[in-house]
Order: structure tokens, then sequence, then C-alpha cells
């Protein structure tokens, strides 16, 4: 059964045209030009109750414009969604006791106030249970670890114990469907980890269906098995991690360690240098190249260790946005 429904949903806006000069600014007292800008083109997703999707693109792809729709704060200009059989943007109180929305930019807690006072306000607004909210609130503050935080102002928090209280607030009425925009950006690796660790040990408790956007592939890696990703305003991937570097990597990377530290000068007919450290060396080498450059490679020199490897995750993802904003340029162009 799937949690999540989208058809062709989208979302433009209508923004004023500004042009340059006085003559332009006194015109525009009396006529205005305007165009269209879409912030998400039509888009069709299902995503299984239970399940933890990564939700990828590049800037200006639509991913947090379709985060927000799905949670009610905008609504599209054509299209359905439906989220645990409601439509998102009629914002049924029902429907907003089923899912939260944590964005890693935008503070939900009040900012001189300690986070247990924001917290008795969630309780209010949600009308848990006395009873559930406190055994709900001790849990997640033993999960995260910060049970003596809760009495500090948020703003004497670090941008990491800020993100633990965040999610603490969304996560108190229980929700059925979690949206996360970029919950880890800005934080350092041990917080990175330290919420990565969390997020995936209560979506395996409580079976809930999250739908992740992030930066950091870690994120991704450490957490979903699904990844989809949507570029030049349309879905163009849809799959496991590993199939990305399947599908969009045309190279693998071949380390190469030579015996008694004698290093060939003429590394490059083999493929791309990377890297050279005496006496190891990195290499570039297309996938459909590989088998005739390690023959070449073992027939020509002796090697301590030889290893092929697929191209980081990074690369793979950062290859494939700049080539979609080349294609979507020439498009349009």
């Amino acid at each position: 059964m799937n949690a999540i429904e989208i058809r062709q949903l989208e979302k433009s806006y209508r923004v004023y045209q500004k042009n340059e000069g006085l003559w332009a600014s006194v015109q525009s007292l009396f006529h205005r030009d305007y165009r269209e800008v879409a912030a998400l083109k039509p888009l069709d997703l299902d995503v299984a109750q239970g399940e933890f999707v990564a939700f990828l693109g590049p800037n200006g792809a639509g991913k947090t414009t379709t985060l927000k729709l799905l949670s009610g704060v905008i609504s599209p200009s054509g299209g359905e969604a439906r989220v645990l059989g409601h439509t998102p943007w009629l914002r049924e109180n029902e429907y907003r006791r089923r899912f939260a929305l944590v964005m890693g930019q935008k503070n939900q807690l009040w900012w001189d106030l300690p986070a247990q006072e924001s917290f008795l306000l969630h309780q209010k607004i949600y009308r848990i249970p006395p009873d559930q909210f406190a055994r709900t609130r001790d849990e997640l503050c033993d999960l995260l670890e910060m049970q003596h935080l809760l009495g500090r102002p948020v703003r004497e928090l670090s941008l990491g114990e800020r993100m633990k209280m965040e999610l603490t607030a969304a996560l108190l009425h229980s929700p059925e469907v979690l949206f996360l925009d970029e919950p880890t950006i800005g934080l350092d690796v041990i917080a990175q980890h330290n919420i990565q660790k969390f997020l995936k040990h209560y979506q395996q408790e409580r079976k809930i269906t999250v739908l992740l956007t992030s930066h950091y592939m870690k994120d991704v890696a450490a957490l979903c098995r699904r990844v989809v990703i949507i570029a030049r305003g349309q879905l163009v991937y849809d799959g496991s991690l590993e199939g990305i570097i399947d599908r969009f990597s045309g190279h693998k990377v071949l380390s190469l360690l030579f015996a008694n530290g004698r290093m060939p000068g003429d590394l490059s007919r083999y493929g791309e240098v990377l890297e050279i450290v005496e006496p190891k060396a990195r290499l570039r080498v297309a996938r459909s190249e590989i088998a005739r450059v390690l023959s070449a490679v073992l027939a020509n020199h002796t090697l301590e260790d030889i290893s092929v490897e697929d191209p980081p995750l990074e690369e793979v993802i950062a290859e494939m946005f700049s080539l979609s904003a080349k294609e979507e340029v020439v498009a349009s162009g």
C-alpha cells in the first residue's frame, strides 16, 4: 500500500520582470511585465508505507517545493497528490496529526525559550495525552542523548543540538510520515553521524514513511535503499543506490601499487591520471576499457597490488547534475 501518491503534480509562480533603467522603472508604475517560473514541473511518484526514500536533484529541481506541497504549506498549480489518503493542501486537522516536516534551514522552536517549553506547546497543539507525551519525549531524549539540554535556551545550543531538538519536536505526536529537508546541513561529521544513526533506528522501529532530501551523499548511503532523482523538470532515476553508479558512471578507478618503487613514466596511456604518490597511482579508466587496460598493465609492469573500484557516489551525482544542467541550457537555447 502506498503512503504517498503523486500524479502530474506541478507548481509555478508568477514573477515580476523588472527591466533596467529609470524610464523602465517609471513605466512599471503603470504596466508591469510578468513571467511564469516553474518551481516544479509535472511529477509522478509513489512511495510505499514504511519506505525510506532519498529525493535528490540539483538546486532548483523542485525538491523542497515538493515537500512543501506534500505537507500542505503551499498549493499546487496542477496535478494531484494523496498522502495517507489525504489531499495535503486541504489542510485537514486529521492529516496534520499524521505527518511532520523538518527543514534543516528553518526553526520551529522558540529561540529564547528552553526546548522543553516548545515541546509542551506541541503537546497542546496536537492534543497529546500527558502520559503518552512524557513517554515519547523521554524515549526520544534518551535515543538522542539530550536530557541534559532540555532546560537550556535554544539559542545557546550548537547546530547539532538544535537539530536533535527539532527532530524531537517533530516526532512527539508520533507521525506516520516524515518529510526531511536537508536535516544535516551545516553539521559536523560527528553530529551528522548521530542524526543518521537516530533516524535509521527510529524508522526501523516505527516503520514510518520517510522522504529525505539531502546534498550529503553519506546521508543517502546510510539511510536509504531507494533513490529518486529529478532533473530537467522530470524524474530521471528511480531505483537502488548501486544502480546510480551502474547507470550514470562511465568509468572506474584503477589503483596500482608498483613493485620495488618503480614508477613508469607513461601511465597516461592507460587512462586519466588522478593521483600519483610513489609507488602508488590512481587512474580513471572507461568501463569498456577496464579489461584491456588491466591486461596491458599486468603485461608491462610488476605490481604488488591492484584494485578496481567504482567512483565515489558524490562524483557520479555531481556529473549527472552537471550534464542535466548543460542539456537544459542547450534545450532552452
